[in-house]
């Protein structure tokens, strides 16, 4: 790789032990990308829980906050495993929930915004077409690649951690021209009017184009997404699909039109979705005879406005007696919907908002299903009906409302 003078004294430690390593870690990445420079970047967002990364982990991070290590870029976290006031009564262990403070607290030293949320392009930073990040949740990343036009890779942990030392991330992958261009095309027939609609889109692409650099393009919407639709949208395609990028006709900056989107390239394919097509989704799900008694919204936390439409849903009405519902949110979220009443209203329904965490990611939540007696998981988000899939759930992917229903009822209108 080509490095700049700052790079050169960087790597000889000018900048300190810290910034060395990670820029010596960076450089091994790059050469095996074959990356033949780095670019700055302007916004840094890590993952890195105590369930994810484990003793090693933390241990990896102290000893980096031991070496003085500090972000130069802002730098904020991905959802945690452990909503703090929860941790008795979802029977998590106490030893592992203050491992999570120790992390916390090491990360601040480094300077690190500990936001813990993963809809950080949702509330605290916006990035512009063209500007180059290095975020690591995989939503978030194809959020930022095709809703914003912004440049970033799928970052690990600790390689994210090195850019917020660094300033800079090796040049490859999404950060070049060649790998956003079109690779093939999806007319979009089918009328999607809830969040699960889109995320059952991403499960359709997503699971019959299982690549990274496969871009769809989505040609043809009938009804305008919002920023939550375009969420679980490329949520779905990420975790369906490991995909970083799509775009939209119209919709996102760098597909104007048809032709700007695939910018020189033909269509590998061209597909479409139509109403059936949704409506298979849904089918595919059963509940196996056994209790509906579970219901999550999470994955991706909520945003305000769908705490809004569940507070609305939820209005006048109880979760059913021994049935559990869970709402996952970011702190700034959920302070906002305490103050706008939303929060009131899901609480006096019996429903659960857990903050900072993803419910996937919950510190033991295999222990928490098989000692609650969890078999079924029903929830609005394609995405979680994927992942969590690999803690022994049978999940079952509804629309909101039916979610609503289901945890008011227990009752399956399909």
């Amino acid at each position: 790789m080509k490095l700049t003078a700052e790079e050169r004294r960087m790597l000889k430690g000018e900048f300190g032990p810290a910034a060395k390593e990670a820029l010596a870690l960076q450089i091994e990445i790059g050469k095996f990308f074959g990356a033949k420079r780095f670019v700055p970047v302007s916004n840094v967002h890590m993952m890195g829980d105590i369930e994810v990364m484990g003793d090693a982990g933390h241990a990896f991070l102290e000893r980096m906050a031991g070496l003085n290590a500090r972000c130069i870029r802002n730098t904020t976290t991905n959802a945690r495993c452990v909503d703090f006031d929860y941790v008795d009564k979802l029977g998590q262990t106490r030893s592992e929930a203050e491992k999570e403070r120790q992390l916390i607290g090491c990360l601040r030293r480094m300077d690190v915004v500990t936001a813990d949320t993963c809809i950080n392009y949702q509330t605290l930073y916006q990035p512009h077409k063209g500007e180059h990040v290095a975020w690591g949740d995989t939503g978030t990343v194809i959020y930022a690649n095709s809703v914003f036009g912004a440049r970033s890779n799928f970052e690990s942990g600790p390689v994210a951690l090195a850019a917020a030392l660094t300033g800079r991330v090796p040049e490859y992958g999404f950060h070049l021209d060649q790998h956003r261009k079109g690779s093939f095309q999806v007319n979009l027939k089918a009328d999607l009017r809830d969040v699960a609609d889109w995320g059952a889109v991403g499960k359709i692409v997503g699971s019959a184009h299982q690549d990274y650099f496969a871009v769809p393009v989505f040609n043809g919407v009938k009804q305008r997404p919002g920023a939550d639709q375009l969420k679980h949208l490329g949520a779905a395609l990420a975790s369906y699909g490991s995909m970083g990028m799509f775009h939209m006709v119209g919709v996102t900056p760098e597909a104007p039109t048809l032709k700007a989107a695939f910018a020189g390239n033909k269509p590998k394919e061209i597909v479409s979705i139509a109403n059936r097509d949704i409506a298979r989704v849904y089918a595919d799900y059963s509940a196996h005879d056994n209790p509906l008694n579970l219901v999550v919204f999470s994955g991706p936390q909520q945003s305000l406005f769908e705490m809004k439409t569940l507070a609305a849903l939820l209005e006048g009405r109880t979760v059913k007696a021994g049935s559990q519902l869970f709402i996952t949110t970011s702190n700034g979220v959920k302070s906002a919907a305490r103050k706008l009443g939303y929060l009131d209203t899901i609480e006096a329904a019996g429903g659960v908002v857990l903050e900072g965490v993803c419910f996937y990611i919950l510190q033991n939540i295999a222990e928490i299903r098989a000692r609650n007696g969890w078999s079924n998981l029903v929830t609005n988000s394609a995405k979680l009906a994927n992942i969590i899939s690999a803690h022994k759930f049978n999940t079952i992917l509804r629309r909101t409302q039916a979610c609503i229903e289901i945890a008011c009822t227990g009752e399956d209108q399909i």
